[in-house]
């Protein structure tokens, strides 16, 4: 039935409506009205979101989507938790599914502690995992969870003045606040062959001996070679507080406890820890605790270098690290080898040191320190190290009996790239120096003998004269701060006369 119009006297409830609509005909004109308002309705959610979208990047909002998509890959709708079936000194086997090398796991006591581990083997269906701490509490069918990645740290300039532990824990007794941090593996590639730009730039470390003739560059990498007691320590601090960097990142590795304290207020005082990072983990501490130190080291060292910092790395000591990797080497069952070290260390030395280095934004000056037992230059670690950086210096306990400090052998040192980053000048005044060294050294015994008649020969009388002088400059007090182009300047002043 077709909708009909009934007109009626005029309503005083609806004065603007000067006839009624029948019951069908209200109902007809909602539906269209409806539709109508509908319609409208669309097309403006059509035309707003067109204009929202026309103002968005595309390219932020491509990284929004893999940001996205990155989060749900990481997301796990359920998790597989396993069982101890086997623990063995600081291995223990376990068997859970989707594990993989490298992930960190946590192993759950009977008194609810969570245990951090992680995967270094599989031996048939079972997984070896080695505890980065203590076992203590950890039983048959103790459960295993896997974090499914392996260890992160927060990294951000709030490390700056701080001290952590290899799992990125602070242990200076103050909280650490990781708001706005970005998480890195301690784990990570070299920069690429073609990715490294070549060293151009000194780097100054603040101490004469080292700027004058074994100088570094930006980027190099150098080994320090020394027994005990020689002053490895005081070395190292001595260049994290006048050095030019912008970041001192320092490694100690299987030091004893007292040292760490010593280290920090002696050695760095104030002025170096307000742009330091300190990495440690003491002699006591598990193995593979010990040997993430110098990777988390690295890795802090990375973030900074990725800032466009000029970064320098100290490590204290890389033996300890290849001790701690031979302990991690030979409970796996690996077979052993030179002073029983397992064929992976040397790989794995390989790998970690050659991460340092520049790369398009940064770089990393490294200084690996390598503790010589009995002063053996033929340990393997110190052969594998020296193969690998790009110079060495040698501390010499001879030097350190004379009272003369720094204990740096200079002839017995040298820089790979000093060749190519000094002026004509500075080579020209260095080599002289180590010319009248090598001199006096071949000819010692017969000087003090008395045995050597003064006018025999004359260059060896420069020599003799020249000495004290040398020696004057080489020497330098813990609070003495040199810079760079005053050590030139004066080397070059000193050896500008000399004819040898």
């Amino acid at each position: 039935m077709q909708p009909r119009l009934e007109c009626q006297p005029l309503n005083k409830a609806k004065r603007n409506c000067p006839f009624r609509f029948h019951k069908n005909t209200k109902i007809f004109l909602s539906q269209v009205y409806l539709k109508k308002y509908f319609y409208i309705f669309a097309y403006y959610k059509v035309y707003h979101y067109n204009f929202i979208m026309n103002q968005i990047d595309t390219g932020n909002l491509t990284e929004l989507k893999n940001k996205v998509k990155e989060k749900l890959n990481e997301t796990q709708l359920f998790k597989f938790k396993g069982t101890v079936s086997k623990l063995l000194g600081l291995t223990v086997e376990v068997k859970l599914p989707g594990l993989k090398i490298g992930d960190l796991c946590f192993i759950e006591t009977y008194d609810g502690r969570q245990k951090p581990a992680e995967v270094q083997a599989f031996k048939g269906e079972v997984a070896q995992l080695l505890l980065l701490y203590d076992g203590e509490g950890i039983g048959q069918g103790s459960l295993v969870t896997s974090t499914g990645k392996p260890i992160i740290i927060p990294v951000g300039d709030f490390l700056l003045g701080r001290l952590i532990n290899p799992m990125g824990d602070p242990i200076d007794g103050r909280p650490l606040d990781t708001t706005g941090a970005q998480w890195r593996p301690i784990e990570g590639p070299p920069p690429g062959p073609f990715e490294r730009p070549i060293i151009t730039e000194m780097f100054s470390t603040g101490v004469r001996a080292i700027d004058s003739c074994m100088t570094m560059g930006c980027g190099q990498r150098l080994g320090l070679f020394a027994g005990s007691g020689v002053g490895k320590s005081t070395l190292l601090g001595m260049i994290a507080r006048n050095s030019d960097a912008d970041v001192n990142v320092v490694a100690l590795i299987g030091e004893r406890g007292r040292e760490v304290k010593e280290f920090v207020e002696d050695a760095l005082g104030e002025k170096g820890m307000a742009k330091s990072v300190l990495v440690c983990s003491t002699g006591d501490q598990p193995p593979l605790i010990r040997q993430k130190a110098l990777l988390t080291a690295t890795a802090v060292c990375e973030y900074f270098r990725d800032q466009g910092k000029k970064v320098f790395l100290m490590t204290d000591t890389v033996t300890r690290c290849a001790m701690a990797g031979r302990e991690v080497g030979l409970s796996l069952g690996e077979p052993p080898t030179m002073k029983g070290y397992p064929p992976s260390i040397f790989s794995w030395l390989q790998k970690v040191l050659e991460r340092a280095g520049n790369s398009p934004k940064g770089s990393i000056t490294a200084l690996y320190t390598v503790l010589m037992e009995g002063d053996d230059i033929s340990d393997p670690i110190v052969d594998i190290v020296r193969g690998i950086v790009d110079g060495h210096i040698f501390l010499s306990r001879k030097v350190a009996e004379m009272n003369h400090y720094p204990a740096i052998d200079v002839l017995g040192s040298i820089s790979r790239l000093m060749s190519a980053i000094a002026t004509p000048e500075h080579k020209s005044a260095a080599g002289k120096m180590r010319a009248l060294m090598a001199l006096y050294r071949e000819n010692k015994d017969l000087i003090d003998v008395g045995m050597y008649q003064p006018g025999t020969n004359p260059r060896l009388d420069t020599a003799i004269d020249m000495m004290p002088k040398i020696n004057a400059f080489l020497q330098q007090r813990t609070t003495d701060i040199v810079s760079m182009d005053t050590t030139i300047n004066t080397l070059v002043d000193m050896m500008k006369d000399v004819e040898i």
